[in-house]
């Protein structure tokens, strides 16, 4: 094997990255009916909690998958060092999309807003990896 080919990741066309990214949504949202299930299984209050229905947080999985890519295929071609930026930027994000969960206690209590929080993880868990297959980064 070349050092050129240890270096430089292949390109993968757009094809490749729309299955990729559709594998995405359908393994976090999997795992997110999983944590769904388990948060109605032991909280008292999520039972009539909207943003564990299925049709919320896989609408909401398959968005932010989707934006997720968007933002890794615009950062990994305009930033000089996408690995380096990505380090902090996919925590900060996922943090930062804890907020609007924190408004949730009320009508989620406790578990309800943790299995929001944990989900939110989750499909970072699951869609990083895909991206980073389907849309390799290059070195600096």
């Amino acid at each position: 094997m070349s050092s050129l080919a240890r270096t430089s990741p292949a390109r993968r066309g757009p094809l490749t990255a729309v299955v990729g990214v559709l594998a995405a949504i359908v393994a976090a949202s999997a795992v997110d009916s999983l944590l769904a299930l388990l948060a109605r299984a032991v909280a008292d209050k999520p039972d009539d909690f909207g943003p564990l229905d299925p049709g919320s947080y896989i609408f909401l999985t398959a968005v932010g998958v989707i934006v997720g890519a968007v933002g890794w295929a615009v950062v990994r071609k305009r930033a000089k060092d996408p690995a380096a930026l990505f380090r902090w930027l996919v925590p900060a994000v996922v943090v930062l999309s804890f907020i609007p969960d924190f408004f949730l206690f009320e009508d989620g209590g406790v578990v309800g807003v943790l299995a929001l929080l944990v989900i939110h993880v989750a499909v970072a868990v699951v869609a990083v990896p895909v991206y980073r297959r389907v849309m390799p980064l290059t070195s600096p």
